[in-house]
């Protein structure tokens, strides 16, 4: 806690960094915050209020914690069988949508590593900042394969923090496939992890296209940190048994849901009862 911040630190960027501590720390008071960002402690008050009412933390008397529950986070191996046949769905619309001679993105991720077992024959160039992924595609020689290198993450084995921004803002990519934890259409698309969330809005920021691949049972929920709006993104992969009233809100403002089946299912008759 013995840095200097400037007590002319902008009110998002000094809440962002508070965000940050109690990530880390899980719980600080609001004369140790008022200390560290040269600022009043009622200005640390109204701070800690507007994280509280995003869902990112708890208040107590004389600070804040961690809301635990945005801040849960599966790891890896729990989420590799969970929604599967979902998952293995989205991979393969996510993989048709993809032509040859693009330049892409692929987030990492159990869903986005389904898209890279669907991506065959294809002559493509690929950055990830996933090792899961970069193995899978390594067995395609048509492929150009980019890392980008960074810390990885072991809950989610993903390549994040200043190295791996570094590299992806170095490219500006076709499309991006991006994985998230949450979806809500009033607060955007939400992960657990600040540092994950930083290089998956760095991405977003370098492709012409973003694609949120995530199943059904992903919409409606929040989590920690945003790192996308709905508006700033292309469409959302999802699987067959996502609700149409979903399907309807989310196309109402223009944003496009991709399902399987889908189509066909609102071909039948019109009148809108079901995208399953």
């Amino acid at each position: 806690m013995n840095m200097s911040i400037s007590d002319r630190m902008f009110g998002e960027e000094r809440r962002l960094k508070i965000a940050e501590i109690i990530s880390k720390d899980k719980s600080i008071s609001v004369s140790e915050l008022s200390k560290l960002f040269n600022v009043s402690e009622s200005t640390i008050r109204r701070d800690l209020r507007v994280l509280e009412e995003k869902g990112f933390i708890q208040r107590t008397h004389g600070g804040a914690i961690l809301n635990a529950g945005t801040h849960y986070e599966p790891a890896f191996f729990e989420k590799e069988d969970v929604e599967l046949e979902a998952k293995r769905k989205i991979g393969k619309i996510a993989a048709s949508m993809i032509e040859e001679g693009d330049s892409i993105i692929l987030d990492a991720g159990t869903t986005t590593l389904e898209i890279a077992r669907n991506l065959k024959n294809v002559k493509l160039t690929v950055v990830t900042n996933s090792p899961l992924i970069a193995i899978e595609l390594s067995k395609h020689e048509d492929i150009e394969l980019i890392m980008t290198g960074g810390i990885q993450r072991w809950r989610t084995k993903a390549l994040v923090g200043p190295i791996a921004e570094m590299v992806i803002r170095q490219f500006k990519v076709d499309k991006a496939f991006i994985g998230t934890n949450a979806i809500s259409f009033e607060d955007g698309l939400m992960t657990p992890d600040l540092i994950e969330a930083n290089t998956k809005k760095a991405m977003c920021d370098v492709s012409s296209e973003v694609y949120i691949v995530a199943d059904h049972t992903k919409f409606g929920k929040k989590s920690f940190v945003k790192f996308a709006d709905i508006k700033d993104i292309t469409a959302i992969i999802t699987d067959d048994e996502v609700d149409y009233e979903i399907v309807r809100k989310y196309e109402q403002a223009n944003i496009d849901i991709v399902s399987f089946g889908k189509d066909e299912n609102n071909d039948n008759d019109g009148n809108g009862e079901s995208s399953n």
